[in-house]
């Protein structure tokens, strides 16, 4: 059973759930319009090995909502304030899509003691491709969905999604109905310089990209491989899969070696 509980860190409010017990830390960091309670199965997972660590971003969840403070820094600033608030020794970082980037930046400035860090489809961009983001109608889209109701956000995802569990996509309706208006603005460009990010990286690197849809390709995989050496060890692999919280499976079989090296 999780504990739930928040902290003061970075001037704001972080909601987190977590696992517990006096085992490795893992810290799971959602993506944009998610939340850390969509982490829930793959914590299922883990439970057993690791201490698993749920927090809700900024604007998000059960976390505040300042007036601004949304881009990558800030998050990265939010995740060492929760890991330094609760104790957490060298934690593994596994982010997702949004929290994939600020794990990045997390690792990379090095301020922390981490163990690894686990990045699945992180927004690693080309600057032409953020500002195509930046300029699509997808607030515009969030805008609209937080005047639905619950039972319309669940049937448009159980439409899109129709292979993913019942307790996942109500999960996801949920986050998206409390992702606030402001969370979007980490959409504007520029985002922190990926392949700098990567090559300055101390600890080993387990990038984990989609097969279809994904952010990051398998050409800019390699490239970033070849960037910084510990992600080209054995301790670093890139395996093809869907998202991460319904392929639990593969996650789970390329993350649990590389969590306990």
């Amino acid at each position: 059973m999780n504990c739930v509980g928040s902290l003061e860190a970075n001037g704001i409010k972080i909601h987190y759930s977590r696992t517990g017990g006096s085992k490795p830390p893992l810290v799971l960091l959602h993506g944009l319009t998610g939340s850390g309670a969509c982490w829930s199965p793959l914590a299922r997972a883990f439970q057993d090995e690791y201490d698993v660590v749920m927090p809700d971003a900024r604007g998000h969840g059960n976390s505040s909502t300042p007036l601004n403070g949304y881009r990558y820094n800030d998050h990265a600033n939010d995740v060492v304030g929760l890991i330094q608030g609760l104790g957490l020794v060298a934690p593994v970082l596994l982010g997702h899509s949004m929290g994939g980037m600020t794990a990045a930046v997390v690792a990379s400035e090095a301020r922390i003691p981490l163990s690894g860090v686990i990045l699945v489809d992180p927004t690693f961009l080309s600057p032409t491709r953020q500002r195509e983001v930046y300029e699509s109608d997808v607030v515009e889209q969030h805008r609209r969905l937080l005047s639905s109701t619950k039972s319309d956000v669940l049937a448009q995802l159980q439409i899109r999604h129709p292979h993913r569990s019942s307790e996942l996509v109500e999960l996801l309706a949920e986050a998206r109905l409390q992702t606030r208006m402001g969370a979007f603005d980490v959409l504007t460009p520029p985002n922190p310089e990926y392949r700098r990010l990567v090559s300055t990286i101390l600890v080993p690197v387990l990038l984990v990209i989609a097969d279809i849809g994904a952010v990051v390709t398998l050409e800019t995989a390699r490239e970033l491989r070849s960037l910084n050496p510990i992600c080209a060890s054995s301790n670093s692999k890139t395996q093809a899969m869907g998202f991460p919280m319904t392929n639990l499976i593969v996650l789970r079989r390329w993350s649990g070696p590389f969590c306990g090296r």
